[in-house]
């Protein structure tokens, strides 16, 4: 079937057809490099993650866009707070962003440029804008006219009146209309500012997206992503200063993901639910964080709660425990199984796809003999792949401790442990081989007797 995608731009699902049949371009808005990624972060970097591997399978060349925002006034705030170098933040939090998203196996997007060194082209865009119209100086500030641009709010569909409240428009007797917004911005002696013809300053958070992904994927591309809470302002004023500064459409395919709530309400530091990727890390592995985030449509709301987590680590057992009786058997190199990606291909219907994984994990279950269990192995690893789980070695994933080491007890007690009830079974000390597993039940370690031993897991 043809891959389509729920499209902001027309409200409806559109086919899928890239301006080039063998390339395709994505660019997707990344982190503001201030602190940890928290959850709402993550849900993004997740869910264009499946739709990048999709595409990868579908088209020959694919060119995935994300960037980072490394000149904002919330670093800014934290520099200023901290005492810290802007620089040492930005790296650091930066690569703190980076070993989260990977223990949720994210894949690396092909390009990941920073505002910073995109600042010419931000200043070209803008000088740009001035010449044709579209923006004027005032006060060592740059602003975009939004009545010069008879199709602002095409995207977000709202009212001039809605559009104004939405962006909380800052009230400043330099604006000739209240929904100007700032491309340019004068900088103090105290922070980050670069030349310019209109004075020392920085850039304006709309225009970095504007610059670096036209310089990456050109004035027109296929799609660009991001949260829910980016359609206004930010992604409207993307398009408005990108159409009228190229004379071209900009991006032709809007996603977004929905908005995050964590156990049915907002997420807010003040009501003592703000999570960050590392905190839930620290309890949880990424896989489960990974798949509990993919068990709701991307389009809708997601209500982060603990019983989900809890949820996708049994599903997550499940699937690698039919891993676990076929280690010793390799994977046939099968495609992606049809009905996969025919979940997928209809907007990335996550849900559906994960209740195949269920179906083709029963199959390896069942199958009877090795060739059978070869082919039914490459199929659930080959789904898999695709939402970017069963990564790990089915042993690995068993024996996974929380920070900290959770229920205290080493790899080397449990073996130990397993090693004195084998010998208690083996003197027929029934009582004391019985003993040993609900102790070790009572920590958290269930064993587990098969034909070729005992193995173990924690739960």
């Amino acid at each position: 079937m043809p891959l389509v995608l729920y499209n902001t731009l027309t409200r409806k699902k559109d086919v899928f057809e890239p301006l080039n049949p063998d390339r395709v371009g994505m660019y997707v808005c990344g982190p503001t490099v201030y602190d940890r990624a928290h959850i709402g972060n993550a849900r993004p970097v997740i869910v264009f993650d499946v739709l990048y591997r999709l595409l990868t399978r579908l088209y020959p060349q694919v060119t995935y866009v994300r960037n980072i925002t490394d000149v904002d006034d919330k670093i800014n705030q934290r520099a200023k707070d901290s005492g810290e170098p802007i620089s040492v933040i930005t790296e650091r939090t930066t690569k703190m962003f980076h070993d989260d998203i990977a223990e949720l196996n994210a894949a690396p997007p092909t390009i990941e440029p920073r505002a910073t060194d995109h600042i010419n082209q931000m200043l070209t865009m803008i000088e740009g804008l001035i010449a044709k119209g579209f923006a004027y100086e005032a006060e060592g500030h740059v602003l975009f006219s939004v009545p010069s641009m008879k199709d602002y709010g095409a995207l977000s569909r709202r009212s001039m009146d809605e559009m104004m409240a939405g962006a909380r428009v800052e009230v400043a007797p330099y604006k000739r209309n209240p929904a100007d917004f700032v491309l340019w911005k004068p900088s103090t002696p105290d922070l980050p500012g670069w030349d310019s013809p209109w004075g020392r300053g920085r850039p304006g958070w709309h225009i970095e997206c504007s610059a670096m992904s036209g310089q990456y994927l050109g004035v027109t591309f296929d799609i660009h992503g991001g949260g829910q809470d980016l359609v206004f302002p930010h992604h409207e004023n993307e398009i408005a200063q990108s159409v009228c500064a190229n004379g071209a459409p900009f991006a032709r395919y809007w996603l977004h993901n929905g908005y995050l709530m964590v156990e049915g309400e907002k997420m807010s530091k003040s009501l003592g639910n703000f999570f960050t990727v590392r905190e839930l890390l620290e309890v949880a592995p990424g896989e489960a964080i990974r798949l509990a985030m993919l068990s709701t449509h991307y389009h809708q709301p997601f209500d982060w709660t603990a019983d989900g987590l809890k949820q996708a680590r049994a599903t997550l057992d499940r699937l690698y425990t039919a891993l676990r009786g076929v280690v010793d058997i390799p994977a046939a190199e099968v495609a992606a199984p049809i009905e996969v990606m025919a979940a997928l291909e209809d907007d990335l219907n996550t849900p559906l796809a994960i209740s195949h994984l269920h179906e083709l994990a029963g199959k390896l279950n069942k199958a009877a003999d090795t060739a059978a269990k070869a082919r039914a192995k490459g199929l659930l690893l080959a789904a898999a792949d695709l939402l970017g789980v069963l990564k790990q070695d089915p042993e690995a994933w068993f024996r996974w401790q929380p920070a900290g080491g959770g229920n205290g007890l080493s790899e080397a007690d449990i073996e130990a442990a397993i090693t004195a009830r084998l010998d208690a079974r083996k003197a027929k000390n029934w009582a004391e081989a019985d003993r040993i597993r609900k102790d070790l039940a009572e920590q958290g370690v269930v064993l587990e007797d098969g034909p070729a031993g005992t193995s173990w897991k924690r739960v």
